[in-house]
């Protein structure tokens, strides 16, 4: 069983999630580790079960929770209490502030800080340098519900964790890793992730930015653009190109501290969704770093972008899980209680149609999130199965949203009800870190060389 390592108590506060799954949950204090796994496993022990039975006298599970997630009693029940934390985490304090957070574009800095308080910031972190030290199955499910509170604190959770500790981890020398990794686990400091150019898009590997070794200082010229929290990070990891004669071979990655001299902030974008996370482009004119801001060798950024882009999009997956399971659940309960014909409109075959899509569009979408995850913690390769992932999770979160205002008919263009900022927020999923035509190449590239062998 994976161990959980919350950095702080965290007691949810009284939710339905309470009532109706752990009536003693609120009880429950988690603090490191061992008490995590003795404590709750002891407590859903000892929680007295609700029996209901249907018509037939047979015994029914009294659990909508984990009916919602496909196949989550499957999974270690470490995995099972982290969903049960993050969803109520989500109920109480992101979900009754994720509208404000849209509507005025604020950064949700003290909501993203009670995520670090949870570990949540530090997921896939190894517990040797401070981190959480779960697995990217966690993850994946963290991240869904998160996002499923609000989509906003989500991309901040997954760029921080994947392209910026993750990267660091994996490819960074053991001085770097005590340079840039303390400060940077309890969601008080984010980093950002500069690889896109206002020239190259898709095309990652065209980087006009440049880095020039000058003695003992890297000079950086070059604009980044579309770099999801820049206004708010402490940190950069910048790619730019070391040697233009070697094209994609020639790039570099260099972790960028944001007040270097050199380094400006262009606008903040006005966005169609995530309005809780800021977008910018990055400036560099005659920006130096140290030269051992340098993540491994030189030539060697390419690389740690793409394979870091494989990791992050299980994370995009599980945001635009948590999208697409909103979605469904704005429109089953309003389906319920919408009146129309003299019953509910949830009898009518056409919206039972439209709720039976989404659920199988979802639950596949989860399932091969979750396969994706699987793969990566056992050292398999994922790259096909991330992509998977998040082309199959991307696109069902902007049909569930499309599908959710179309249950809500009126109701769902209209900013009383989340259904229109659900299918705003849904968009982006199919457009970064990799959009769903890149996707397609990159799975259609990985099943013709399977198939060919």
């Amino acid at each position: 069983m994976f161990d959980l390592s919350l950095q702080r108590e965290y007691k949810p506060r009284n939710t339905a999630l309470d009532k109706v799954y752990l009536p003693e949950w609120d009880e429950i204090c988690v603090t490191v580790p061992k008490r995590f796994e003795r404590t709750l496993v002891e407590k859903i022990q000892n929680t007295p079960e609700v029996t209901q039975f249907n018509q037939h006298g047979d015994k029914v599970q009294n659990d909508k929770l984990s009916k919602s997630i496909a196949s989550l009693d499957a999974l270690p029940e470490t995995h099972q209490m982290l969903q049960k934390t993050c969803r109520d985490f989500a109920d109480s304090e992101l979900v009754p502030v994720a509208a404000k957070i849209d509507r005025e574009h604020c950064y949700p800095a003290e909501q993203i800080a009670r995520a670090g308080d949870l570990g949540l910031m530090a997921i896939t972190l190894s517990e040797r340098y401070g981190g959480t030290g779960l697995d990217y199955m966690a993850y994946a499910i963290a991240m869904e519900e998160v996002s499923r509170g609000c989509p906003s604190i989500a991309v901040t959770m997954s760029i921080h964790n994947s392209l910026y500790l993750g990267l660091l981890e994996k490819y960074g020398s053991e001085e770097q890793k005590e340079r840039f990794l303390p400060g940077f686990l309890d969601g008080r400091r984010i980093a950002c992730f500069a690889l896109s150019e206002p020239g190259n898009g898709s095309d990652a590997g065209a980087a006009s930015t440049t880095a020039t070794l000058k003695g003992d200082r890297w000079v950086l010229n070059g604009t980044k653009c579309w770099i999801s929290g820049g206004y708010e990070a402490t940190n950069g990891i910048v790619f730019a190109t070391t040697d233009k004669s070697l094209k994609h071979k020639g790039i570099s990655a260099f972790v960028v501290p944001m007040d270097s001299k050199g380094l400006s902030r262009g606008k903040n974008e006005d966005k169609l969704g995530l309005n809780g996370s800021s977008t910018c482009q990055l400036i560099f004119e005659d920006c130096e770093i140290p030269k051992d801001n340098l993540i491994g060798q030189p030539g060697y950024g390419f690389k740690i972008a793409m394979q870091s882009l494989d990791a992050g999009r299980i994370g995009v997956a599980g945001q635009a899980l948590g999208i697409a399971q909103a979605s469904l659940e704005c429109a089953v309960d309003y389906a319920n209680k919408r009146t129309a014909f003299g019953k509910p409109i949830s009898k009518l075959q056409m919206i039972q149609s439209k709720i039976a899509d989404m659920s199988v569009r979802l639950e596949s979408a989860r399932l091969l999130t979750w396969r994706a995850a699987w793969l990566k913690d056992n050292k398999h390769p994922f790259t096909k199965e991330a992509a998977q992932a998040k082309l199959a999770a991307s696109e069902t979160a902007t049909f569930c949203a499309h599908q959710c205002m179309q249950v809500l008919g009126g109701m769902g263009y209209v900013t009383d009800m989340p259904a229109e900022r659900y299918y705003r927020e849904a968009r982006i999923t199919e457009i970064y870190e990799g959009t769903s035509e890149i996707q397609r190449l990159v799975i259609a590239g990985q099943v013709i060389k399977e198939l060919s062998t």
